[in-house]
């Protein structure tokens, strides 16, 4: 047989197509990450398992030096087990026993809380005395994009130049992209991408006097530092990296829910939707903790969970869509709901109003599954005959509360 023809060769040609697919080429040499590296030890942050790379079809993320193997513990089954004990062979109840074992999370990284970019740290800084004496208070939002933008605009003065040296100068979500890319777009995503530009645009203007306040902190007009670019690139930033993190309220700030905090090199981590994790801040260890109970092979890139979204979801706030996504839906947008129905239903437009009334025209989806609850609430409506419609009173009677 001629060489490189067997089916050990074919063995070996397929694993290493596997791996050239799923492996990334190591960017821990470059000179942002060595000195993220330096700034997050002086923070007290211990070396991990992961180092940054740049994978084919995620870009760059974490990857895994060692094997990450799945911590388990026994003695999880009861009675179960025992039960198994009896009726399974010896080496099949072995085999049952390794498969059904309780599955403990398997720590991911532990970034310390002096690494942790919070209100707190804003607060503290110099802009805190400005913060505390505008009235009405800004937003935990508006401190935080204020603060990226004055220490971006220091450079190297800044202490947290490590960090922001390793954010992407640009981001892609729609909110950022020109109308005529925007367009292109489902048009569900459309609207609320032109809604999700509308408010950043609302965000900057009334946030334009907070920031002329901050004159004195500037040899430069502070109209220069605080474009709308700057903030845009701010307000992304914290949209698309920042974990959930609750904060005691601060009096210097509005009422508006602080939970937002910027966690460096745990930030590069990217989204998978098959990936089960625990993320928290440990009130004991002091440090944000991501476990997962997925096992990962060395030299594979480290997925955690943004969250249950579809991808829709995912572009408008991170800017990009997952491939294999078992949420993902289709948008069944009003034109649609009515196109196929008869034209000759007089009672069509009161029952769009009901609809409407109640919120049932938007987020109607249809997924893997099929059609959403939502969605069979506003067909059903829409479907009834003349008489059963007027039967059931044509108002809130015929739309059904919903289940949560």
């Amino acid at each position: 047989m001629q060489k490189g023809r067997g089916r050990t060769s074919r063995i070996r040609r397929r694993k290493l197509l596997r791996c050239s697919v799923s492996r990334g080429v190591k960017e821990s040499h470059k000179s942002e990450f060595i000195e993220l590296r330096k700034w997050m030890k002086d923070r007290n942050f211990e070396d991990t398992n992961l180092t940054p790379a740049r994978f084919p079809g995620t870009g760059r993320g974490l990857m895994s030096r060692t094997a990450l193997p799945v911590r388990t513990a026994p003695g999880a089954f009861g009675m179960h087990a025992q039960f198994c004990c009896f009726v399974l062979e010896f080496r099949m109840f072995l085999k049952t026993l390794k498969c059904l074992k309780h599955i403990v999370g398997q720590m991911i990284i532990s970034v310390p809380e002096s690494c942790l970019l919070t209100t707190d740290t804003v607060i503290r800084s110099y802009l805190g005395a400005y913060i505390t004496k505008w009235k009405p208070p800004p937003s935990p939002l508006l401190a935080l994009c204020t603060f990226l933008v004055s220490e971006k605009h220091a450079g190297d003065r800044s202490p947290w130049k490590p960090y922001l040296d390793t954010l992407p100068e640009a981001y892609t979500c729609p909110v950022c992209l020109e109308p005529e890319v925007v367009n292109l777009l489902p048009r569900p995503l459309i609207t609320k991408a032109r809604e999700q530009r509308s408010c950043v645009g609302e965000f900057y203007t009334s946030s334009r006097d907070f920031f002329s306040s901050l004159q004195p902190l500037f040899s430069e007009a502070v109209e220069s530092i605080f474009t709308y670019s700057a903030l845009l690139w701010a307000w992304c930033t914290v949209n698309t990296r920042a974990v959930y993190l609750s904060h005691r309220r601060h009096g210097c700030l509005s009422t508006e829910p602080d939970t937002c905090a910027l966690a460096p090199f745990l930030d590069l981590l990217n989204h998978s939707p098959d990936i089960q994790v625990k993320a928290a801040f440990n009130e004991e260890t002091h440090c944000y903790e991501i476990r997962a109970a997925s096992r990962c092979r060395k030299h594979e890139e480290v997925f955690i969970c943004y969250g249950p979204h579809d991808n829709h979801r995912l572009l408008l706030e991170y800017g990009f869509v997952s491939p294999r996504n078992p949420h993902a839906c289709v948008y069944v947008s009003r034109d649609i709901l009515v196109k196929y129905l008869p034209s000759t239903d007089k009672q069509m437009s009161k029952k769009i109003a009901i609809l409407k009334d109640h919120g049932f025209l938007e987020n109607l989806t249809f997924g893997w599954d099929g059609p959403s609850w939502r969605l069979l609430t506003a067909l059903k409506l829409l479907c009834l005959e003349a008489g059963e419609f007027h039967l059931r009173g044509g108002e809130s009677s015929a739309v059904p509360k919903p289940s949560c």
